[in-house]
Parts: C-alpha cells; structure tokens; sequence
C-alpha cells in the first residue's frame, strides 16, 4: 500500500491518510481481511505522528471500512454491498454538487445546467 502525503495541502494529514486507504478498499486495491500497516509502521514510512495514523485508522473504523483487534492489528472489514454503493453514491453527490457550484459560478442557470446533465447522460 503506497500512500502520498502532501504537507503543503489544507486537508489534514490523518484525512489524507483516510482517503487514501478508504479510496484503495472501494477500489478493491486493499481486498477484505488484509492487515494494513501497524500505526508506528505507517507513522515512519509517512514520517507523521503515531497519533495522526492512530485517528486516521479511528476515523476509519468508526466508518466500517477497517477492523481493529486490539494486539492484532488493523485489517480491512468484510464489506456489505450495500454500504460499499452508499459511499459510491455520496462520491457521485459530492462531485455533482461541485459541477452545480462551477456551473452558478459562471453565470449558468438551473436550466442550463439540467440540460447539459442531460446532453452528457446521452453520450
């Protein structure tokens, strides 16, 4: 598992490390049952805190992507199809939502725009 940190982004550090690893599960990169890195490893392979690794497998876990057992390890959860299409649709929403805001910012009405989702739903 490679992951790229970008000191000089806004997004924090523990967030990058989340996405990133979220992103290689929803991918299947990162299969079910496969033990991620222990936090130290992470933590020096990054050259980040322990702590920013530890609250970026928390956030993880909190979420269902991964499986902490305590003296174990950190493993990718056994996913439910079910919450795999929910995160792909939220993903969908957001950049949706995104294309909106640049569309309002250029002066394009609500119309415009519902039109050319529909051009570009036909290509």
């Amino acid at each position: 598992m490679k992951l790229i940190i970008n000191n000089s982004s806004m997004q924090p550090i523990y967030d990058q490390i989340v996405t990133q690893i979220r992103g290689g599960i929803m991918c299947g990169e990162l299969k079910e049952e496969e033990m991620l890195p222990s936090v130290r490893t992470l933590a020096r392979e990054l050259k980040v805190s322990a702590l920013t690794v530890k609250k970026a497998y928390d956030a993880l876990d909190a979420e269902g992507f991964i499986v902490t057992v305590h003296g174990k390890g950190s493993f990718v959860a056994a996913f439910n199809q079910n919450l795999l299409m929910e995160e792909k649709k939220k993903e969908v929403e957001a950049d949706l939502e995104k294309a909106i805001r640049k569309g309002r910012s250029c002066g394009m009405s609500d119309q415009e725009i519902t039109d050319l989702f529909y051009i570009v739903l036909e290509d």
